[in-house]
């Protein structure tokens, strides 16, 4: 697992300009995603590029 102290994140590009935002940091394979509102609370960990494409294609497919 990876401490997010050591991790870079940045506002998902798919967020809005609201407060309610997911930002996003780059793994070796993957990535982290934590809730901007709750940073004290973790974040998720998707430590192979494919479970990370298999997130996204799921988050877009439920924002159409």
């Amino acid at each position: 697992m990876h401490s997010s102290t050591h991790l870079t994140f940045r506002k998902s590009s798919y967020s809005g300009r609201g407060d309610n935002c997911v930002e996003v940091a780059d793994l070796p394979t993957g990535a982290a995603v934590r809730d901007t509102q709750h940073r004290d609370l973790g974040h998720l960990t998707f430590t192979d590029s494919g479970e990370w494409q298999a997130f996204l294609t799921a988050a877009r497919r439920d924002t159409l």
